[in-house]
């Protein structure tokens, strides 16, 4: 395809040729790339809070971590969930905590603006449950305010109401060490009181008694708070230690748990507060692993540290081959032969959690993280083959890519939920009762299919030649159910309906609807109301929680390429629209071939937390470009 305007194509091609060779530059010697990523300041608050409760806590730690911290503090006095957003205050107690650990002194004006928020807020009272957690592993909040999750949740079979398996893979890692934690309700010193953040709020009023959420809450209240005072002791002490061998039979091999940092820190002190001493190979191997998740940087105040909620090695990996063949690199290139040796050696073989509702499936997948062989999930394994089935080697290397491809197109087949959609980590983990007990006030808490997992899900299978396959036909039909009234989708793991359509359309046209199908034509009109007069496009966090912000936000790299990508996907990659876009891109890139992007723009909960992927900003706008000015595979430097 043209540009129309010849400087408009050569300058879009010298940025893509910029940008192409900082992938290159950044690509690591067995062939991965990996972004950092950024979350909020409650993964450092919680991981000083977690080395306080362990003993382990040193004061360079502390200090560069509250450098961190303070560097993220708003004009306000308070802390948001992501760059950009408003203020929240269970973040905003949490960092205060931390400071105050640092030795930050309670009437420095950043500590009092901070305050003066949380007490006209509602103060500790009104904050969420994991941050009442926090608190009362220290006394700053009584336990028997905590909602109860009994650890004999353990025993229920995968088909009770609530299990842990009708959890999502994220929440059930986290609901059994706090389950330990809530039953032993260890109290460790503190050192520093945060009394002063007490407002004398009310208790917020129950639910109605005759609704589910008033049931729930009356169960709590009334059955689960009296049962954790008088427990069948012989009962609850072998659920304890069967929720430490759930826990340690899912230990991964980098030490951690799920790959993500909240039931990393839980676990460590579950294990802690069942006598497991820090010198355990357990405990040992987990402390030693969040080193890995630990980012170090230089400041003029000092060392700066901060910690990744997660990483994305797979992840940005696969896009990343995606985006340099895109670019029109050769296949057989030693940048994309490279990335797919590695990607095909970290194919997960074994069973994990999935197989609950999937026994007889044959493992196969990729997960998301370096180490989390027991959740591989159907994003990151759809977007790995799409990537390996475009390189080409060796005979030997062929042949073992074109083996892994085989089992996970299989292994994506059999993970199809009932409803015809794909959900991340399990099929059909669509239960409405985890969202219902009080201890669930934060984030998603299931695993339900979603618009652009399953888009990418279909795409992979359009593309291995599987468009007939039942299948994939149930697949577009769930797409194009999901479909919005305004011809957007929405964007359960990137922001929000931007991401969601950037996805569905190149796999609703993969799959078969033709370019001027009218679902394609909404979805693509949808993208061009809401280009920014700067020509990019970008979406704020807000629209996950008030619709007045649906494809509004300041333009990103990541979010104008996820329109691009539609937008060529439609037939519409010459239109007045993709060309404005590319002139965001040309317009906005560094010298050294990278963009800036400091917006969140991808999601772990919605509504509550957020990701900042820091390699989203080069591989998407690359594949972006690539498309559209129809770069052949051999064709770039």
């Amino acid at each position: 395809m043209t540009l129309q305007a010849e400087s408009t194509v050569e300058a879009a091609g010298a940025a893509l040729d910029r940008a192409v060779g900082w992938l290159r530059d950044h690509q690591t010697d067995p062939g991965w790339w990996k972004g950092n990523m950024e979350t909020n300041v409650t993964m450092d608050a919680e991981d000083l809070l977690m080395r306080q409760f362990l003993g382990i806590r040193t004061a360079e730690q502390t200090q560069a971590s509250a450098r961190w911290i303070r560097r993220h503090q708003r004009a306000d006095g308070t802390w948001a969930n992501f760059a950009g957003g408003p203020p929240d205050l269970s973040t905003t107690v949490e960092a205060y905590l931390a400071l105050k650990l640092a030795g930050d002194h309670v009437d420095a004006p950043h500590m009092a603006a901070a305050r003066a928020y949380v007490l006209a807020h509602g103060g500790l009272e009104s904050t969420r449950v994991f941050t009442r957690v926090w608190l009362a592993l220290f006394g700053e909040w009584p336990w028997r305010l905590v909602p109860v999750i009994p650890p004999e949740i353990v025993f229920l079979p995968p088909s009770a109401p609530l299990s842990l398996y009708s959890f999502g893979c994220w929440a059930r890692q986290t609901v059994v060490p706090i389950a330990v934690l809530r039953a032993l309700r260890p109290h460790r010193t503190l050192g520093v009181s945060v009394a002063e953040l007490r407002a004398g709020s009310p208790r917020p009023a129950p639910p109605k008694a005759l609704s589910v959420p008033g049931l729930f809450h009356r169960l709590d209240r009334h059955l689960l708070v009296g049962y954790e005072r008088h427990p069948v002791r012989p009962l609850r002490r072998l659920a304890l230690a069967r929720c430490a061998e759930w826990m340690i039979a899912r230990q991964e091999a980098d030490g951690g748990w799920g790959g993500i940092q909240p039931p990393w820190a839980y676990g460590l002190m579950a294990l802690d507060a069942l006598g497991y001493p820090l010198d355990h190979p357990v405990q040992q191997a987990a402390l030693a692993g969040l080193d890995g998740f630990t980012v170090h940087e230089d400041s003029p105040d000092g060392p700066v540290r901060w910690m990744e909620a997660c990483q994305s090695p797979v992840w940005d990996t696969c896009l990343a081959v995606t985006a340099l063949l895109d670019a029109g690199v050769a296949p057989d290139d030693d940048a994309v032969v490279r990335a797919g040796r590695w990607l095909v050696a970290e194919e997960i073989r074994r069973p994990g959690d999935w197989a609950v509702k999937r026994p007889g499936l044959t493992p196969s997948g990729w997960a998301f993280e370096f180490a989390n062989d027991g959740y591989p999930d159907t994003d990151d394994t759809a977007e790995v083959v799409l990537a390996l089935r475009r390189i080409r080697s060796d005979t030997a290397d062929s042949a073992a890519r074109k083996e892994s491809v085989v089992r996970a197109v299989e292994w994506l087949r059999g993970m199809q939920s009932r409803d015809g959609g794909w959900g991340a980590f399990d099929a059909d983990n669509t239960s409405s009762v985890p969202a219902r007990i009080p201890f669930a006030d934060f984030g998603a808490m299931t695993d339900p299919p979603s618009a652009d997992v399953t888009a990418h899900v279909v795409e992979c299978l359009c593309a291995e030649g599987l468009t007939d396959l039942p299948e994939v036909r149930r697949g577009v039909e769930w797409l194009l159910r999901a479909q919005e009234d305004d011809g957007s989708w929405y964007g359960r793991w990137g922001a929000n309906y931007v991401y969601g359509t950037g996805a569905c359309v190149p796999a609703l046209v993969a799959a078969g609807l033709r370019p001027d199908d009218p679902r394609i034509v909404r979805a693509t009109e949808w993208l061009s109301a809401h280009q920014n007069p700067d020509g990019g496009w970008g979406e704020d966090m807000r629209s996950y929680v008030d619709d007045a912000w649906r494809g509004r936000g300041e333009s990103t790299p990541s979010q104008t390429a996820w329109a691009l990508l539609a937008l060529h996907a439609a037939g519409r990659g010459d239109g007045a629209e993709a060309r404005r876009g590319v002139a965001y891109l040309t317009g906005t890139q560094k010298p050294d071939g990278s963009w800036d992007e400091p917006f969140h723009t991808g999601t772990g909960f919605p509504g509550d937390f957020y990701l900042n992927y820091h390699l989203y900003r080069m591989v998407f706008p690359v594949s972006a470009l690539g498309r559209i000015l129809g770069r052949t595979e051999g064709s770039a430097p």
